[in-house]
């Protein structure tokens, strides 16, 4: 006997509905992105491409170069992928209700403006590489792709590669040339860092971010079509497939600005950036396998297990989550609160990023069940759909 398969939802999904492999992608992602942001904070040392200290203790290289060949740059193109996804199976349920395409667009518009405003009030208040900013970009700009078909959307990507490299050569070539002035993060000053943060803000979430996001945003779709984290099991090969080759290709990629990066390489600037171009485009790769790992990892997991239902948890507040973590990061940073900004290195605010993202964790595993939303996910549901 068949099991009828639950009404279309109107709106956004409830929890008990929701696929196991996106929630628990995000949730770890989280942990990427805790440790790609933390060490951002830091100030006082002449850094490299990824900002990182070269004057650090081993403790510090050592973390460095992790980050750099496993997270950096890494983790975004993962959240992109899954924001790809969702915005399909969003557009699926809107349409399975009866509205048509025309009906649909304009919610999904409405949902990526609503986006691109919480990353100007998270930009303007707490971060200047926020993200969310670049993916309300993205989905404003990009919502036709849900519709088209699979070679244009493939086309697309391979379009939005060629852009990626061609940025990122650009914002290496800004990097090696520009004179170095103090970030945000280190600024004394609350109103001078606001100022600074909003300029970064306007002027990299349309380019560097947004060329970080299009491809995996667009592979991202392509896989929403075939319910690919869904149906782990169905997909098994093909997830395999891309964990190993992606994972490759991002170490591979990665390694010589590791080694740039960490003072063991000083070749030319032309050399040191294209090894930065290519640590990127190939971060690119490691984030769709990270990705596919987790739907591996979800296809054999057990739901009802605490660790499985903890990430998930957090997975399903991952809005809240992300915006707790820079809240936490200001208070003990910034120069203007906490101060821990000079006074730690890499390492130091790597153990700190992960106590940052367990402690997120925690708390959405005490309040999400029962179905409750985190704060920020319920305020863009309304706002997206009105109060309900």
């Amino acid at each position: 006997m068949s099991i009828a398969p639950p009404p279309p939802v109107e709106g956004a999904t409830p929890i008990t509905q929701r696929a196991l492999a996106p929630d628990l992608a995000r949730g770890l992602m989280l942990l990427l992105i805790a440790l790609a942001h933390a060490h951002m904070y830091l100030s006082g040392h002449a850094t490299g491409f990824r900002g990182y200290a070269l004057d650090g203790g081993l403790p510090d290289r050592l973390v460095a170069g992790a980050q750099i060949l496993l997270v950096d740059g890494r983790a975004l193109p993962m959240f992109a992928a899954l924001f790809g996804y969702g915005l399909v199976r969003l557009a699926d349920r809107q349409l399975a209700t009866g509205r048509s395409w025309t009906q649909v667009r304009k919610v999904l518009r409405r949902r990526s403006l609503w986006l691109l405003a919480f990353g100007f009030c998270h930009a303007l208040l707490l971060f200047f590489g926020d993200i969310l900013g670049a993916y309300g970009l993205v989905g404003l700009v990009l919502v036709g792709f849900v519709r088209r078909a699979d070679r244009s959307v493939l086309r697309a990507a391979a379009v939005g590669l060629v852009l990626h490299v061609v940025v990122m050569f650009g914002f290496g070539l800004l990097t090696v040339s520009a004179p170095k002035g103090d970030t945000p993060a280190a600024m004394a000053d609350p109103i001078a860092a606001l100022v600074m943060r909003l300029i970064g803000w306007f002027g990299m979430t349309p380019t560097y971010f947004a060329a970080s996001v299009v491809p995996a945003f667009l592979f991202g779709i392509w896989a929403a079509r075939r319910r690919v984290l869904e149906d782990p099991a169905a997909h098994r090969d093909l997830l395999t497939r891309v964990a190993f080759v992606g994972t490759a290709v991002a170490v591979v990629g990665g390694a010589p600005l590791v080694l740039v990066d960490i003072g063991l390489w000083m070749p030319s600037d032309l050399v040191a950036v294209s090894a930065y171009a290519l640590h990127s485009v190939s971060g690119i790769a490691g984030g769709l396998a990270y990705a596919a790992i987790v739907g591996l990892v979800a296809g054999r997991a057990r739901r009802g297990g605490p660790v499985v239902k903890a990430l998930a948890a957090c997975g399903q507040w991952s809005l809240t989550c992300y915006l707790l973590q820079s809240v936490v990061f200001v208070a003990l940073f910034a120069p203007y609160a906490g101060g821990l900004g000079t006074r730690v290195g890499d390492a130091a605010a790597s153990g700190i990023a992960v106590l940052t993202w367990l402690s997120t964790v925690v708390l959405a595993a005490l309040l999400a069940p029962g179905g409750r939303r985190g704060p920020a996910e319920v305020a863009l549901r309304r706002l997206t759909y009105g109060p309900r």
